[in-house]
C-alpha cells in the first residue's frame, strides 16, 4: 500500500481499535498488522500526537511477563474526533469511488480503450 495513504488512514484506524478497548503499543500493532503492515515506528510517534492532543490518555498497568505496560485509552475528545474522522472517510470513500465508476463508464463508452 502507498506509503501515503496507509500514514493518512492509520489515524482513523487507531482511534477506531482504542474504540474497541485499551490497548498498549505493540498490541496495537499486532492487531492493525493483521490487516494492514505497520511497524511500531509508525503506532508511537501517532500514539503521543493524541496524546499531546487530548485524543487519548494513558496509564500503567502490570503485565504478567515483565515490566508494567503503558496503555493507551480513547478521550471524550478521541470519540469527538473518530465521529468527525469517519465523517469525512465515508464522504472521501464515496467521492472517489463515484469519480473511478465515472471513469470506467467513460471509458466503455469509448470501446474500452482508456485515454
Amino acid at each position: 500500500m502507498n506509503i501515503q495513504l496507509k500514514k493518512g488512514v492509520m489515524e482513523i484506524v487507531v482511534l477506531s481499535m482504542l474504540q474497541r478497548k485499551d490497548f498498549y503499543g505493540y498490541e496495537l500493532v499486532t492487531e492493525i498488522s493483521k490487516y494492514i503492515e505497520m511497524s511500531e515506528g509508525t503506532i508511537y510517534p501517532l500514539l503521543n500526537r493524541f496524546k499531546k492532543d487530548g485524543l487519548v490518555e494513558t496509564y500503567l498497568a502490570e503485565s504478567h511477563s515483565g515490566p508494567p505496560r503503558k496503555y493507551y485509552r480513547i478521550t471524550k475528545d478521541g470519540k469527538v474526533e473518530y465521529q468527525e474522522s469517519v465523517r469525512e472517510w465515508i464522504e472521501f470513500t464515496k467521492a472517489v469511488q463515484k469519480l473511478l465508476e465515472e471513469n470506467k463508464k467513460l471509458s466503455m463508452s469509448k470501446g474500452g480503450q482508456a485515454e
